[in-house]
């Protein structure tokens, strides 16, 4: 689910609502944005804050502004990269060997002028502890082939009804030509029938 800020105020920032990372792996908190123009490095700017709490203060840990510059935050040491391309309107970031305590609101703030409006988009990050159950998709498995598998029969049906159909209405409309040519040829030769 990508969450976006509303449109019609200037730039559209996009980034997933939540992602889920395991602790220690590194991921990827992805962050692009559209614009009506092409991106001055001179002007752009790109701030990416962390939240720990709804109610906390913002921490801004990433920062570009010419160039990307990273904010030492104690939090994440020297684990945050930037991954991202401003020119190609994509401002995403790799956090690496994710720790519990990195959970929280990540948010990404754009401005691209002329857009005189900043755009924002904010990603909610859960740390789990262990891989999640892979689902058995087997049910589901089961469950789509069976739909699947009625609704083409269904269609199949519906297809040989209107081959049916079509071939009765071709064999009733060549049965009354032949009843009208038939017609005629009794009338054309029987011409002295009237006469007698």
């Amino acid at each position: 689910v990508l969450a976006a800020a509303p449109t019609g105020l200037g730039m559209e920032v996009m980034a997933p609502a939540t992602i889920n990372a395991l602790n220690g792996s590194s991921v990827k908190l992805s962050c692009t944005f559209n614009s009506c123009y092409k991106v001055e490095n001179k002007q752009f700017s790109l701030n990416w804050t962390y939240q720990e709490c709804e109610n906390c203060s913002e921490e801004l840990f990433l920062q570009f502004r010419m160039k990307i510059m990273n904010k030492q935050l104690d939090r994440f040491g020297n684990r945050v990269e930037f991954t991202g391309n401003p020119t190609k309107y994509d401002v995403s970031f790799t956090l690496k060997n994710v720790q519990l305590e990195d959970e929280g609101t990540y948010n990404c703030y754009v401005l691209n002028p002329p857009d005189r409006h900043r755009g924002h988009a904010s990603i909610s990050l859960k740390v789990l502890t262990k891989e999640p159950p892979k689902h058995d998709s087997t049910v589901a498995v089961i469950v789509g082939a069976s739909v699947g598998g009625f609704l083409g029969m269904v269609i199949l049906v519906l297809m040989v009804v209107k081959c049916v159909r079509r071939k009765k209405q071709q064999r009733l409309n060549t049965d009354d030509q032949k009843t009208e040519e038939e017609g005629k040829t009794d009338g054309e030769g029987n011409p002295d029938e009237g006469t007698k």
